[in-house]
C-alpha cells in the first residue's frame, strides 16, 4: 500500500494567508528554535510588529494584518470585537482606535495596545472574513447600542441592511438570544421605530386624536389623488397625507416610488406630507405638531380660519 508523505506547512505561505502576519506560536509549532527565529529578525525576513506577532519580509501591514495579528496574540478562540469588528464587517470606520478582540471567558492573558473583553460562549458568535475571526452582527450590534447615540446606530444598521449584510426583522429576532446584555434594549428600541407598522385600522386609530388637535374633520381614505393612492385626503384643503412603515431600509425601488408620487403631489399643487408608522407611534408630539402647523397654513390660505 502506497503511503501519504504529510507536506511540512511553509510559515510564509501561511502568513501570506494570515495578511501578512504570523505569531510566535505559530513559528514554534512549526518547529522553529528560539535561535532561528532571532536570526530572521536580525536578516529582515520577520519584523516585530508587537509581542508575539511578526510580518513576513517587509514590516508595513495591512489594517487587517493588524486585526488578524490581534486574534493571534489574544490566543485560541479569539475574534474580532466592538468597533473593529464592525470596520471589518464594513458598516462603520475604526481610524485610529485600539483594536478591539473578544476572548473566551476562561483567557487569562492580556496583550498591550489591544482592548479583551471576555465573552461566555463565545465560540457561537465567530464567523471568518477574509480569514479573519469576527463577532456576526447581532452582538457587535448590540455592544455598538449601549455606546452610541441611536442617530450613529441606526446609520451603522442601514449600512448593513443596504449591503444585503442583515435583515433587519430577523435581526430583532436573533438579539433576543441576547438578552440581559447592555444595549440590548436600545437596539431593540431603534429597530422598533424604523420597522414598526400599523394595520389599515390601527392606523386609522392612531390619526384620529391627531387629526381632531389639528381641527381637521375626518380626511378621505386610499383615494386616488393625482394619480396615486393615498392614505388621507382633504379635498377642501387640497391636503394629503401618506404614510410608510413595516422595513427598516426602504429598497431604491421604494424610494423611487415615493419621491414620485411626492413630486406628483407638488407638481399639481397638492399639499402632503409624509411620515413613517415609526414616527406616528413613537414620535407623536412631533407628527401632530406638524400636522397642526400645515392644516393652519392650508386654512389660512384659503380663508378657512
Amino acid at each position: 500500500m502506497a503511503t501519504t508523505t504529510l507536506q511540512p506547512i511553509d510559515p510564509w505561505d501561511l502568513a501570506g494567508r494570515q495578511h501578512g502576519v504570523i505569531s510566535h506560536e505559530q513559528l514554534r509549532a512549526l518547529g522553529f528554535s528560539e535561535a532561528a527565529i532571532r536570526h530572521r529578525l536580525r536578516t529582515g525576513r520577520l519584523f516585530a510588529l508587537r509581542r508575539g506577532l511578526y510580518a513576513v519580509g517587509r514590516p508595513e501591514v495591512s489594517r487587517r494584518g493588524h486585526w488578524m495579528g490581534a486574534t493571534l496574540v489574544s490566543g485560541a478562540g479569539a475574534a474580532l470585537d466592538g468597533e473593529s469588528g464592525l470596520a471589518l464587517w464594513d458598516v462603520r470606520g475604526n481610524e485610529g482606535k485600539e483594536i478591539e478582540v473578544a476572548v473566551p471567558e476562561s483567557a487569562r492573558r492580556n496583550q498591550t495596545g489591544i482592548k479583551l473583553r471576555r465573552v461566555r460562549g463565545l465560540a457561537d458568535q465567530v464567523i471568518e472574513i477574509d480569514g479573519i475571526p469576527v463577532l456576526s452582527l447581532p452582538p457587535l450590534f448590540v455592544q455598538l447600542a449601549g455606546r452610541v447615540k441611536p442617530g450613529a446606530l441606526e446609520a451603522a444598521i442601514n449600512e448593513a441592511d443596504k449591503k444585503d449584510l442583515i435583515h433587519v426583522e430577523r435581526l430583532r429576532r436573533e438579539i433576543e438570544a441576547l438578552r440581559g446584555r447592555p444595549g440590548v434594549a436600545a437596539l431593540r428600541r431603534t429597530i422598533d421605530r424604523a420597522t414598526f407598522r400599523y394595520t389599515d385600522s390601527e392606523l386609522e386609530r392612531a390619526m384620529r386624536p391627531i387629526f381632531r388637535a389639528a381641527r381637521l374633520r375626518a380626511p378621505e381614505t386610499q383615494e386616488l389623488v393625482n394619480g396615486c393612492l393615498v392614505d388621507f385626503y382633504w379635498p377642501d384643503l387640497n391636503f394629503v397625507i401618506e404614510t410608510d412603515g413595516g422595513r427598516f431600509h426602504r429598497t431604491a425601488f421604494q424610494q423611487r416610488n415615493d419621491r414620485r408620487r411626492d413630486q406628483a403631489h407638488t407638481l399639481a399643487g397638492t399639499a402632503h406630507l409624509r411620515f413613517t408608522h415609526g414616527q406616528i407611534r413613537f414620535e407623536r408630539a412631533y407628527v401632530k405638531w406638524a400636522v397642526t402647523k400645515k392644516a393652519r397654513d392650508l386654512r389660512r390660505s384659503v380663508g378657512a380660519l
